[in-house]
């Protein structure tokens, strides 16, 4: 029995979704109208398949709703989205693997794919998002993803906070933020807080307004 939980404020795409959904006979279908039933389903189905928009939810922010994947790792989430910036994508992208994406207005077979494949826990990104991503990551090959502890340290970083001072506020020590530190570099291919903040700009890691070196 595959669990799916549609978290989709919207009447008729909710419809659309559960029609796709139900070709497959061993589905069982969860609905979630805000965050905390949500989250209330996945803590009794772990391995849930969640189909989602999570901007017509009580989502504050990405970082809100990722914190929910973060929690939730043996989830496989499809967002499902009228539309998403490209720095949108990067973040959601960037930041989890069980994140797969297709949007709304895409061609119904994607659709199916995106949903088919999360069910396999294998990551489905469209056609249109994948060209967003590769149009301003085509010269990049260094490109690794953060995790999202790794993605909120590079923002603090921007905020021009002291090591001392990100680990008083993760309450952690400072050498566990100096290995983060050392482990984002490895991965983005830079030397310096400064490279490793530029880089995060580029990928939508951290918004302009949090720059601060």
């Amino acid at each position: 029995m595959v669990h799916y939980i549609l978290a989709d404020n919207q009447e008729l795409t909710r419809a659309g979704l559960e029609a796709i959904i139900r070709n497959d006979r061993d589905a069982e279908i969860l609905h979630a109208s805000n965050k905390a039933r949500l989250v209330q389903l996945l803590i009794a189905n772990e391995y849930a398949t969640v189909v989602i928009d999570y901007r017509l939810f009580d989502f504050v922010d990405d970082e809100n709703f990722l914190v929910v994947v973060e929690r939730f790792q043996m989830a496989s989430w499809v967002l499902i989205c009228d539309e998403l910036t490209d720095s949108h994508i990067r973040k959601l992208v960037y930041s989890s693997q069980n994140i797969s994406i297709v949007f709304k207005d895409s061609p119904l077979s994607n659709i199916r794919d995106a949903i088919s494949a999360a069910t396999r826990r294998s990551r489905y990104i469209c056609q249109r998002a994948t060209e967003i991503l590769l149009s301003r990551e085509q010269n990049d090959t260094t490109v690794q993803r953060l995790t999202l502890t790794e993605v909120e340290i590079v923002r603090a970083i921007a905020q021009g906070k002291t090591t001392k001072e990100i680990a008083a506020e993760r309450f952690s020590s400072i050498h566990t933020i100096n290995t983060h530190r050392k482990n984002i570099f490895r991965k983005l291919n830079v030397n310096t807080a400064h490279e490793a903040v530029k880089y995060a700009l580029r990928a939508g890691l951290v918004d302009t307004e949090d720059f601060y070196i």
